[in-house]
């Protein structure tokens, strides 16, 4: 990601999050790490996406998971914005828009995907 960060305006770094302030508008990009569907969570996916800095990590709804299926689960480096939630120390961000972020110059990288 740092090799293309300055081609992605707007795309916070996973570092950068901890000083956003909880419920504001937000964008992260990185490797797809993790793809989680746990069957307790009625529906709900969880990505974590890595760059540079660390790992954030975001919540998808049923409805947008929908959506969004074939990027989400086939894409390896996605873009996803939304509002950054902030409980009780934990930050994810509530994506509301998720595509995919191709560029020759990341890796594919094999993802952990709904264990």
């Amino acid at each position: 990601m740092k090799a293309i960060r300055a081609t992605l305006p707007g795309v916070l770094r996973a570092a950068d999050l901890a000083a956003i302030r909880n419920g504001s508008r937000v964008t992260i990009g990185g490797s797809v790490i993790c793809r989680q569907r746990p069957g307790t969570a009625k529906g709900f996916v969880f990505i974590s996406l890595e760059d540079e800095t660390g790992v954030a990590n975001a919540v998808v709804r049923p409805q947008l998971f929908e959506q969004c299926r074939l990027v989400i689960t086939q894409e390896p480096a996605l873009l996803i914005a939304g509002r950054l939630q902030l409980h009780d120390g934990v930050i994810h961000i509530q994506a509301e828009e998720i595509r995919a972020l191709r560029c020759d110059d990341l890796p594919a990288e094999a993802s952990h995907d709904f264990r």
